[in-house]
């Protein structure tokens, strides 16, 4: 899919969203990245990853290709489902890290991995059939 302006038509709604939910990828990249050992290096070993490590870089590659997908429209509603099912997982993730007894995000919950999953759902719905 070729670049155009209207790929950054900020007045578009949907373009708003897929650029949002885009850009909330980046921090939890840099927390896989920075440190030794990262800092989310011990939520992997929490919610059950073995090894941590590894699943740690595996979910850093997926958030990176739906990051750059969403941010520059390349195969908008494939990247979209995929960040989606990767976010579902985190929330699942988070959920057997503290025992499913927690649902706001700011308790350390799942509330802000699944909203963020439904608003890539509704990217991909959005930008379904386009070219």
């Amino acid at each position: 899919m070729a670049l155009t302006i209207s790929t950054f038509d900020l007045t578009n709604g949907a373009v708003l969203l897929r650029i949002i939910c885009s850009l909330f990828f980046f921090p939890h990249i840099y927390f896989k990245i920075v440190g030794n050992p990262p800092p989310a290096l011990g939520f992997f070993k929490a919610a059950g990853f073995r090894p941590a490590g590894v699943w740690m870089r595996i979910a850093m590659v997926i958030e990176l290709v739906a990051a750059i997908g969403l941010l520059f429209g390349i195969y908008t509603q494939w990247v979209a489902l995929v960040a989606a099912a990767s976010l579902m997982t985190a929330a699942m993730a988070v959920c057997f890290a503290n025992r499913c007894a927690k649902w706001l995000w700011n308790l350390n919950g799942m509330e802000f991995p699944i909203f963020w999953s439904l608003c890539c759902l509704v990217v991909a719905m959005l930008y379904w059939g386009q070219p």
